[in-house]
């Protein structure tokens, strides 16, 4: 007779889970994880301001921003504007220009922090230096709610030259105008810490009253 046939019984092969499922799954529960346990690890960022300050200035100001850096243009946000500082440059015969350079520099040289949001010129010329939304290192502590203005002058009485004062007027007017400003609300450097600045009018205060009187302010 025959020899028997012996088969071997088949094993059913079982069919895993595919490894693209299992990595979809541990990928979304990481995520899950992070976005759950990151935020009490990592520092909290301060949100940005949702509403900042208009940048609009007058078309017959000139742009000339600094470069955002720590030493003259920190590119923070002004809290409000609650007045205007009128400064002088101390710095004789000297233009806008190089002024405003000079703030430029100050990121390199790093040897103090100072800028404007405004510098006049002696030919009556008005560069924005630093965006009237943001701050400009110029008045202490009252840098995060007024607009500065640097004055150039011809020597060293510190007194501005006609161009300059008459453009000086017109831009502070144009303040006064934008955010509602009152009288007692442009002001000098002299009147936030003291410093003879703007010089002239530091030293001769009914000069100080002469340039108030020739601005328009809300009844």
């Amino acid at each position: 007779m025959p020899a028997a046939i012996y088969e071997r019984p088949r094993r059913t092969r079982r069919r895993g889970v595919p490894p693209l499922l299992i990595f979809a799954v541990v990928f979304f529960c990481l995520a899950v994880l992070a976005r759950l346990f990151l935020p009490v690890f990592l520092p909290s960022q301060p949100p940005e301001p949702v509403n900042p300050l208009p940048d609009a200035v007058p078309d017959w100001v000139e742009q000339a921003l600094l470069p955002v850096n720590d030493y003259s243009r920190p590119g923070t946000w002004l809290d409000a504007v609650n007045g205007v500082v009128v400064h002088y440059t101390g710095n004789p015969g000297t233009t806008a220009m190089q002024n405003r350079n000079y703030f430029a520099g100050l990121a390199e040289t790093q040897e103090t922090s100072a800028s404007s949001n405004f510098i006049i010129g002696l030919d009556g010329e008005a560069l924005l230096c630093v965006p009237v939304n943001e701050v400009a290192y110029a008045s202490s502590q009252r840098n995060s709610d007024t607009l500065s203005i640097e004055v150039c002058h011809p020597d060293e009485t510190g007194a501005f030259n006609a161009a300059s004062y008459e453009t000086l007027v017109r831009l502070v007017q144009w303040a006064v105008d934008t955010y509602g400003l009152e009288r007692d609300q442009i002001i000098r450097h002299y009147d936030v810490t003291g410093k003879e600045c703007p010089l002239y009018y530091v030293r001769n205060p009914d000069a100080w009253e002469e340039f108030l009187d020739r601005l328009a302010f809300p009844s």
